[in-house]
């Protein structure tokens, strides 16, 4: 059974940090790239970052370049997303997601929701002004 299972949000004031982790199993962690999406109340669901598997390319949404960063650790199944300089803007719902793509691919099409097959539950993040 494929289970996504994110852990790490929580409140934490603005300029703070964070730290997600996803762990992944069900399937062949090292054949799926990875991503991080969100969801804020009232918007769409979009793509935050991603990590393609066996090369460890990364993509990152233009708003968290510089202040996020997705790591693998495939050997513990594992995903994670450091935060930092978190900001009110990035209140959300994240997911972690697997998709069955290699490199090659554009930015756009990392961060797309279509491109992943399998979803997290979600852990939700608070950033207090």
């Amino acid at each position: 059974e494929v289970s996504l299972v994110e852990s790490g949000g929580g409140l934490v004031q603005n300029g703070g940090s964070l730290r997600l982790s996803c762990v992944v199993s069900g399937f062949i962690f090292d054949d799926y790239s990875i991503g991080w999406f969100r969801q804020a109340p009232g918007k769409e669901r979009e793509g935050v970052a991603c990590i393609v598997r066996r090369e460890d390319r990364t993509s990152y949404l233009d708003s968290v370049k510089g202040r996020f960063t997705i790591s693998r650790d495939n050997a513990q199944n594992m995903v994670f997303l450091q935060m930092d300089r978190l900001n009110p803007e990035d209140t959300a719902d994240y997911y972690c997601a697997a998709g069955n793509f290699g490199g090659g691919y554009t930015d756009f099409y990392n961060l797309h929701s279509s491109s992943y097959d399998y979803w997290g539950q979600g852990a939700q993040v608070t950033v207090s002004s």
